[in-house]
């Protein structure tokens, strides 16, 4: 079953956040709107508006209260695609050139901050002070997690617990907010929302685990970028991290930078690929994914929660 068949129940509303979308964007600067419309076309699967809907679905769902959330939601995630691609200087992201790429990194530097903000405006629809609270957090650890990606890259003496606080600022954190704030702006008990964090903190753990995973394994045309672009960026996933407990493979690794051949680099991949590391990565995965699942077991039935554990099992199982 495709993705979007899983929440096909909310197609008309998805549409209205789409709209919403390109009418936030617009800008007074030509450039600024450019580059913004650049972003938003280059598409994504919008998975954190339809977490922030189907949440909205445990209480008082309205349409025209819940957009206001989920479009601040993946606008702050597009403002954090345009930092990540100049922190990791990315020509391509989705198979279509970066902001930083078609203009320059001062550009969009400038663009992600102008997203963000409209963000912000969004949000001050939402009159409960907890949501607020909850999304100024968020965004201290997302940016948290934006240095400490710069202070990391070719760090190869990391460890796992350093990865794992890593990908929670860079991907967890976020999806478990539109879970909660999603649920708050329905006016969702406070015992329901909290477990919808959690739900939403694993799955994006293990979200992005298989994001790394793919990384090594997919294709350029699959991914939209070379294959094994975050190890020649310098950034040092669960793959790498696994496989460098062959102290082999580690002195290989430690040979990366960031003007390696393609060729020098698919060596390496192969190397991770053989060392039985995608294995250990995917059963990291599946630990988050399970703790998801148990989590959503103590929700009450309804139809966002099917629609819930079946996105669950498709982004924690996508193919490797």
């Amino acid at each position: 079953m495709k993705l979007k068949m899983m929440y096909s129940f909310l197609n008309s509303d998805i549409n209205i956040i789409e709209k919403e979308l390109g009418e936030t964007i617009q800008a007074r600067s030509l450039l600024l709107k450019q580059a913004s419309m650049h972003t938003l076309q280059a598409g994504g699967k919008r998975i954190r508006p339809v977490f922030v809907l189907l949440a909205g679905k445990y209480g008082d769902y309205d349409i025209n209260v819940m957009k206001n959330v989920a479009v601040a939601l993946e606008l702050i995630h597009m403002a954090s695609l345009v930092h990540d691609d100049v922190i990791d200087d990315a020509d391509l992201r989705r198979g279509q050139p970066t902001v930083k790429a078609k203009w320059d990194s001062q550009t969009a530097m400038y663009t992600g901050d102008f997203v963000f903000a409209l963000a912000l405006k969004l949000m001050t629809n939402i009159k409960n002070p907890e949501a607020h609270k909850i999304l100024a957090n968020t965004m201290v650890e997302v940016t948290v997690g934006e240095i400490q990606q710069i202070k990391d890259k070719y760090r190869f003496n990391q460890n796992l617990r350093d990865y794992l606080r890593r990908i929670k600022r860079k991907t967890a954190l976020l999806i478990a907010a539109s879970c909660q704030l999603g649920a708050i702006a329905a006016n969702v008990e406070e015992s329901v929302h909290k477990k919808l964090y959690l739900f939403g903190y694993f799955v994006g753990m293990s979200y992005q685990i298989i994001d790394d995973i793919l990384d090594f394994t997919g294709t350029e045309k699959e991914l939209g970028k070379p294959a094994g672009g975050d190890l020649l960026q310098g950034n040092i996933t669960a793959p790498a991290l696994f496989a460098m407990e062959n102290k082999e493979i580690k002195k290989a690794i430690e040979t990366v930078h960031e003007n390696m051949t393609a060729a020098e680099i698919a060596k390496i991949i192969t190397l991770i690929k053989q060392s039985g590391a995608i294995a250990k990565s995917v059963a990291l995965s599946d630990q988050y994914l399970d703790k998801a699942l148990r989590i959503l077991d103590e929700l009450p039935d309804n139809k966002a929660k099917k629609a819930l554990r079946d996105i669950a099992k498709f982004i924690g199982r996508r193919k490797f």
